[in-house]
């Protein structure tokens, strides 16, 4: 089989990321070690940031369609019982936005296989092999490939690429399951992640509702040895939690599905190597702490998608691909550091001197400037690559055709030049790649030139001439 792109991986970044090839024309096969889809949810949520790019893309509200209502709570960092609020950073998704990892798969999935991308399952690759042309894995020959397989990607070992950083010194379990029966203290209802966390009998324990009767539930023993992550979750051990925690009132009904993680912290240091690419979990792994793992790894795709399929058409410009380490290395780099500080704050040792810390920061929370910085931070609304201009607010517009909004007009996945000021400006060299509107907004800014992955290449007030700034990102 011949393609242009083969990613390894069928999870979120890899779906999202083979998503993006194909709105951009360019033929990907998706390969996967997995038979079969697990229905088992790593992650609840997506951040502000991640709900935003999916709109752009069209993606959200079908997404959305028949989920179940939920009550939306700010989000947290460590725990903390002080909802973040992400309002001050003009999002239409000031809350992060309930989502099991397994209904967004599903979804990314069927849409590529409804247009006729092969996703192949149960494809165990064995050995990668790379040269200037283009990139072998068994019978498939890609020009590139892009290694979205996981913490423990085997792309990443095949090629003898270092994962530099820390080893876990703890563990916890992860598990989705039914309760037989529940005492009065078990949440029935959606309430801020801070509410859910108890302790008693040696464990922590942090357990919710999530759809039809499932609940989710977060447990590890307060002190002495856990189990290395590859030791299987036994269902005695979901019970004695559960007894610790909520007495006996409180019994297990079917354990579905469990697994360990750790507090390890990894990145690979360079994202390219040659013609293979590491995005999502592949590129870099961190303690789950507020939902930020699958959003580090749909916005990999997003930013890596558009330049990957500029070169494979030939049209980016020098540096482009390689802007995607030089931009996503640090906003990795930046989580493992704040999830290792989310770990001593959220430790749940009870010790004395953390928890007089957690008392102070908790106060330092309710600081608005303060919560708008952390906010900004967990939800993804701060980033901003070197060079570039912050994400593009998803304004209110009226156009020829009526009224819109920003992330309407790019859901071609292309970039867009949005003339606020009723001026026409001349891209035709660009036409192909840059779609041009003109339009009216309660903003003061004349024009903006917009990436396909939503940030500002450049605004009517920067000094560079607009036709540098198109040749710089779009060749």
């Amino acid at each position: 089989m011949r393609t242009e792109v083969i990613v390894v991986g069928a999870g979120p970044t890899g779906l999202m990321l083979a998503n993006e090839l194909t709105l951009a024309g360019i033929p990907v096969v998706v390969l996967e070690r997995q038979r079969t889809r697990s229905p088992f949810s790593r992650a609840g949520g997506l951040q502000p940031r991640t709900a935003e790019v999916l709109e752009l893309r069209g993606l959200l509200e079908p997404l959305l369609d028949g989920a179940s209502p939920r009550r939306e709570f700010g989000g947290h960092f460590a725990g903390l019982p002080v909802e973040l609020d992400c309002r001050p950073w003009r999002t239409r998704y000031p809350h992060p936005v309930g989502m099991p990892q397994a209904r967004l798969e599903d979804f990314l999935e069927k849409r590529l296989v409804s247009q006729g991308v092969p996703v192949l399952r149960g494809y165990e690759v064995s050995a990668v092999e790379q040269d200037a042309d283009g990139v072998t894995v068994g019978d498939i020959r890609g020009g590139y490939l892009v290694a979205c397989d996981g913490g423990h990607s085997t792309v990443r070992k095949l090629l003898g690429v270092p994962f530099p950083g820390t080893t876990g010194k703890t563990s916890a379990v992860v598990a989705h399951l039914t309760l037989a029966s529940k005492s009065a203290s078990v949440p029935t209802t959606s309430r801020h992640f801070s509410q859910y966390f108890k302790t008693g009998g040696g464990f922590f324990t942090i357990l919710h509702p999530i759809e039809g009767g499932l609940y989710r539930m977060v447990f590890g023993k307060l002190s002495g040895e856990s189990p290395s992550r590859d030791v299987p979750v036994a269902a005695d051990e979901v019970r004695e939690a559960l007894l610790a925690a909520y007495g006996p009132d409180t019994e297990l009904g079917e354990l579905r599905e469990a697994s360990r993680f750790s507090d390890a912290a990894r990145q690979v240091e360079n994202y390219r190597e040659g013609r293979v690419f590491f995005a999502g979990d592949a590129a870099h792994i961190h303690m789950p702490f507020g939902g930020q793992g699958i959003n580090l790894g749909i916005q990999d795709a997003v930013n890596l998608g558009w330049k990957l399929a500029a070169t494979v058409r030939g049209w980016a410009p020098h540096g482009l691909l390689d802007s995607y380490h030089t931009e996503r290395h640090p906003v990795a780099a930046r989580v493992l550091h704040n999830t290792r500080a989310q770990g001593v704050l959220n430790n749940p040792s009870q010790d004395p001197d953390i928890a007089a810390v957690r008392d102070m920061f908790t106060d330092v929370l309710r600081l608005p400037d303060a919560n708008r910085f952390i906010s900004g931070m967990m939800s993804g609304l701060d980033t901003q690559y070197p060079g570039v201009g912050p994400r593009m607010i998803d304004l209110d517009l009226t156009t020829q055709d009526g009224p819109t909004r920003v992330s309407r007009l790019m859901n071609s996945g292309r970039g867009l030049l949005l003339s606020l000021d009723g001026t026409p400006r001349s891209i035709d060299r660009w036409a192909d790649r840059v779609d041009h509107v003109i339009a009216t907004a309660d903003e003061d800014i004349d024009a903006v030139l917009i990436r396909p992955d939503g940030y500002i290449a450049w605004s009517s007030t920067d000094p560079q001439p607009l036709e540098a700034v198109l040749a710089q990102w779009f060749g």
